[in-house]
């Protein structure tokens, strides 16, 4: 019994680790983009950070995830360096794209992460096409692809739905439902209030989480994992989860009230939650995370100095990783 809830201790503290990295990592990336440092487009995920942080824990070695722009979050959960992804962000040749990809476009084969996407949806039948090389080559990993309650809407989705269903794809859907589709409340851009029952007609199961309990993710993370890995095809979590930031860095959010932003702040944020839990449970104290918050801000500033410290890609760059298709 000891053992266990060691156990416990050590996972939810892992988690809650997790998750801190992640908002520490995009509040500096706002500083930097505030700063001029980051230039195009900077989503940043906070607030969301108990969904991909759970969905990782229920995740295994060989599982792909691919996501659309909102992509610094699921870089870091799935193990990508603080550093790497900083300098991408910066443009930078010592970030993961050689500081071609910025914000929106850095992947790692090494970590399984096949990139943020730009295009809204468009990463979804990139995804079963990954859930496809694993069915084609038999083994047991699953494709976790995520993207929002806005990119729920395109049509590219519902085909995919219907390949995924028809091959019985090994796929995760992750609709990360943060209540606004740029800066359309979900109650004006869907004639459904329940995302995950879109899936219905093709067959698909799926259900509506809290994205705001890292727990309750894990939960159905690992009961649609199972699913998938026993050869029953895809599933569909739907996250109900909150961004406390715009859209972008360029949108000021005017769309709803501060007071919703602070409410959801102050009875939901997921760091706070499992923070109570820790410490209810006495798993830690305010010291401990008090010395751990330290730890991380410190490596955040670390990545943020690597970042700066790290040069411009050479012009030549300009004419490497590119696809050149043969003249007709």
């Amino acid at each position: 019994m000891a053992q266990k809830s060691k156990n416990e201790a050590s996972e939810t503290l892992s988690l809650y680790k997790d998750m801190l990295l992640i908002r520490r990592f995009e509040e500096k990336a706002g500083q930097l983009y505030g700063m001029g440092l980051i230039g195009g487009f900077c989503h940043l995920y906070i607030g969301q950070e108990a969904v991909v942080v759970g969905l990782e824990a229920a995740a295994r070695k060989g599982d792909q995830r691919i996501t659309s722009y909102r992509d610094h979050g699921h870089m870091l959960a799935c193990g990508m360096e603080p550093n790497g992804v900083m300098a991408e962000l910066t443009g930078r040749i010592d970030g993961y794209s050689k500081g071609k990809g910025g914000s929106m476009h850095m992947f790692s084969r090494e970590k399984d992460f096949y990139g943020g996407h730009g295009i809204v949806a468009a990463q979804v039948p990139i995804g079963a096409g990954l859930a496809f090389s694993n069915m084609y080559k038999n083994n047991t990993n699953i494709s976790f692809t995520y993207f929002g309650d806005g990119a729920a809407n395109q049509g590219q989705v519902y085909e995919t739905f219907n390949m995924a269903s028809l091959w019985k794809l090994p796929i995760i859907f992750i609709i990360e439902n943060n209540q606004y589709a740029m800066g359309t409340s979900i109650s004006r851009s869907s004639s459904t209030p329940d995302l995950y029952t879109r899936g219905a007609a093709f067959g698909i199961p799926g259900e509506l989480v809290n994205g705001m309990d890292v727990l309750a993710v894990k939960e159905a993370g690992l009961k649609a994992a199972k699913h998938c890995r026993a050869g029953k095809g895809p599933y569909i979590l739907e996250m109900k989860t909150y961004r406390y930031r715009g859209h972008s860095m360029s949108d000021p959010a005017r769309y709803r009230t501060r007071q919703e932003v602070n409410k959801v702040k102050d009875e939901q944020d997921p760091i706070d939650l499992i923070k109570q839990m820790l410490l209810k449970k006495k798993y830690s104290t305010e010291e401990k995370l008090k010395e751990l918050d330290q730890e991380i801000k410190q490596l955040i500033t670390q990545a943020a100095d690597f970042a700066q410290q790290s040069p411009e890609p050479d012009e030549n760059e300009l004419w490497t990783d590119i696809y050149q298709g043969e003249a007709l």
